[in-house]
């Protein structure tokens, strides 16, 4: 099994547009410092790639990796799906940018693919460009579509919908989702969440039989979001488990045997800093933060 990482920044990618906290400023003046939306590509199988998450980069993330450009025909592309975690716009917005292709399909749960036609109307808008096939992301394990060797299965971690589908329908655990997948030749596993809210007993057992994890770095410790006055709540309010601190999730990956690494890190999260005495923090833990163009081969 193979992944790419083409992206570990939060929304608003760093730097953000608008934003010049201390990180987007580093970031403009340190051009090595620049993260793309956190996203990520699966080998589904030789020549076939699925993209994890849509993100608004989508089209450079793909021209900066060299196995997910087109060709040998003029528009023969190896990108054949996409998987969705969420259906958050920093996740999904790169859908539209695949408007080109003959068809794609997106794997999903209920709750994310009702949201994507219902509320942003996704079906409808792209539906004279391109042909979509929907398909369903359960918690049961079932290979991957168009892969010969990788197992796929969702791990529901959070009711979080977002602001666009707010007050609709009832809550379900699986508008957030990390996958877990599985190399059935290799039998070494991978488990990815950009976003984590719970660390539930289903997720611990996920994280312990995995080889490698990738989980939300979004911020260091919980009360960061105050801190820096981007938002009146605190890091676990607003959906993502801190790093550090009491109720984070160093201490407990730590605790895994597997490679443990951070993604979607926000542009207030000191470790957007390469050299921020917090990256020795993680170094003692055993924990890395994620690189944009990171191949991981299990």
């Amino acid at each position: 099994m193979l992944l790419q990482v083409l992206g570990t920044a939060a929304g608003g990618g760093l730097p953000q547009w608008n934003c010049a906290c201390p990180g987007c400023a580093g970031a403009r003046a340190h051009p090595h410092r620049r993260r793309r939306h956190a996203s990520l590509a699966l080998r589904a199988d030789e020549g076939s790639w699925f993209l994890v998450n849509a993100t608004p980069d989508i089209g450079d993330q793909i021209e900066e990796s060299h196995p997910l450009r087109p060709g040998p025909g003029p528009r023969e592309s190896p990108v054949t799906g996409v998987i969705l975690t969420d259906a958050e716009l920093d996740h999904t917005l790169g859908i539209a940018r695949l408007r080109e292709a003959d068809g794609f399909d997106i794997l999903a749960t209920g709750p994310v693919r009702a949201a994507l036609l219902q509320h942003l109307r996704l079906g409808e808008v792209l539906s004279p460009y391109t042909r979509i096939a929907w398909r369903e992301l359960t918690a049961e394990t079932e290979p991957l579509h168009k892969s010969r060797t990788v197992d796929i299965a969702a791990v529901p971690v959070s009711a979080k919908r977002p602001r666009y589908a707010a007050g609709t329908g009832p809550d379900d655990p699986t508008w957030v989702v990390a996958l877990r997948l599985r190399d059935r030749e290799t039998g070494r596993s991978f488990l990815y969440a950009p976003a984590l809210a719970r660390w539930t007993e289903e997720f611990q057992e996920a994280a312990e039989a995995a080889d490698c994890v990738i989980v939300d770095g979004t911020f260091w410790d919980d009360k960061e979001p105050l801190r820096t006055g981007i938002s009146s709540g605190t890091a676990t309010a607003m959906g993502h488990l801190p790093i550090a601190g009491p109720g984070g999730t160093a201490e407990r990956l730590a605790g895994l045997r597997a490679r443990c690494l951070y993604t979607h890190l926000n542009n207030t999260n000191p470790l957007v800093d390469p050299d921020a005495a917090q990256h020795d923090q993680l170094g003692a833990w055993g924990l890395e933060v994620a690189a944009d163009r990171m191949v991981i081969e299990l």
